[in-house]
């Protein structure tokens, strides 16, 4: 679509990294770096997309820009990429496996931006996956 044409790299270079615990474990492991250079669409072009038919956004709203993978070794961006579709498991520390996320595990995501004498946080977003309301 001519609305999502760049003219110019419009990519952030934000180290990102996801951290999981496992229930009934006492230490967290990180799981994947990442970083946000790697999107596909620039955050101009996911804003241009969701907001071209009518969707407007307004302050206070968050949007999501979904899974995140680089090519480098250990920068893949979901448990199922991780995991090969369930097919490797991650070890903990403690001996407890995971190919998924289950009940009860803690996620801990955090981003930074780097730059000669400076480091820029945005802080942690923890989750803890709670089981379905039956």
């Amino acid at each position: 679509m001519p609305y999502l044409k760049e003219n110019v790299p419009s990519a952030y270079d934000i180290q990102l990294e996801v951290k999981m615990k496992p229930n009934n474990s006492d230490s967290f492991k990180t799981i994947t770096r990442s970083n946000l250079k790697y999107m596909y669409w620039s955050l101009k072009q996911q804003l241009a997309h969701h907001t071209v038919n009518g969707c407007n956004m307004r302050p206070g709203d968050l949007c999501g820009t979904g899974t995140i993978s680089g090519s480098p070794e250990g920068s893949r961006g979901s448990l199922l990429e991780i995991t090969w579709n369930g097919q490797e498991e991650i070890n903990f520390e403690s001996g407890i496996r995971r190919k998924f996320i289950e009940d009860g595990d803690v996620i801990v995501l955090t981003g930074y931006c780097q730059g000669e004498g400076y480091l820029v946080g945005f802080g942690e977003c923890t989750g803890k996956i709670l089981p379905a309301l039956q």
